[in-house]
């Protein structure tokens, strides 16, 4: 078994920090920001509550697109192999 490098440990942790702090601030965005008063500063750095409903759909859309196009994409040309060797 091979040991990951330093690039890999640091590019991992960097996914892995990156994910922990949208985690936050989704979360709070969510959960804790309709608890306090629409007036208080800490507003200042969230977006409006419809792009909270908005970016996961256009992200799973997007998701759900590019899968679909990497099956096509193999496919097809699964299907020119097997046309190429008969």
């Amino acid at each position: 078994m091979r040991s990951a490098t330093a690039t890999d440990q640091l590019v991992g942790f960097g996914l892995v920090a990156f994910s922990l702090v949208l985690f936050v601030y989704y979360t709070l965005w969510i959960i804790v920001l309709p608890f306090i008063d629409s007036n208080h500063g800490i507003h200042q750095y969230f977006l409006p509550r419809e792009y909270a409903v908005i970016i996961p759909v256009v992200a799973g859309l997007l998701l759900v697109l590019f899968i679909g196009v990497f099956i096509m994409i193999t496919m097809w040309k699964s299907r020119k192999a097997a046309k190429k060797s008969d």
